[in-house]
């Protein structure tokens, strides 16, 4: 059965990376033939640039046809596989695009359930309470601020005419000290402060000291 259906293969699927790679290095395989067909059309250019017209002339450029045929051949069938592999590439980067936008897809339907769950167990009437309640808390804490911070003012009920007599009996009584005595230390203050007073030195000492 083998023989006429052949066997199954068991072998790892292709894949658009490996098909890729497989076809980039038969495009490199072609561009080392070129570059040999190249180097010989070369050589066979300045071997005819050096002889006469005749026989061996035109055979000499017998060959350069033909290696200028295959040259033609493998350059077309270089531009071929390039743009297979080209085509190849655009295919995979479209197929990554998907994978990208299916995870991305994935990712936000993930979210979406996350954040119901997590919204559902919020209950906002207990939220807008609580803010009441914040803003209650800071009233009466600004209430409280301006309390202590006020400032304690003279009772309105004093008389200004009261203040006025005891302010010049308080001047009457600084002008009576003055005329006892001007600039003199009072009595309750004698002991606590020192009298700076210069005396005049002792004859004696002052011998002592200039000799």
């Amino acid at each position: 059965m083998n023989r006429l259906f052949g066997a199954k293969n068991t072998g790892p699927k292709p894949t658009l990376a490996g098909a890729i790679s497989n076809t980039d290095t038969h495009v490199e395989s072609i561009d080392v033939k070129l570059a040999k067909l190249n180097a010989e059309l070369t050589t066979y250019q300045q071997r005819m640039a050096k002889m006469r017209d005749g026989p061996g002339k035109t055979a000499l450029k017998q060959k350069a046809l033909k290696i200028l045929q295959r040259r033609k051949m493998y350059e077309g069938q270089r531009d071929q596989l390039q743009q297979q592999s080209w085509n190849m590439e655009q295919a995979s980067m479209m197929t990554d695009n998907l994978k990208n936008v299916m995870t991305t897809v994935d990712a936000m339907k993930s979210t979406n359930k996350t954040l119901r769950q997590q919204y559902g167990k919020i209950d906002i009437d207990k939220i807008e309470r609580m803010q009441d309640e914040m803003q209650d808390l800071m009233e009466m804490g600004n209430e409280i601020q301006e309390s202590m911070s006020r400032s304690y003012d003279v009772p309105e009920d004093v008389d200004e005419a009261e203040l006025d007599a005891e302010l010049e009996a308080l001047g009457e009584e600084v002008e009576f000290e003055s005329s006892l005595g001007v600039g003199e230390t009072p009595g309750f203050m004698v002991d606590e402060v020192p009298q700076f007073i210069d005396e005049p030195p002792e004859a004696g000492k002052v011998k002592e000291a200039a000799g």
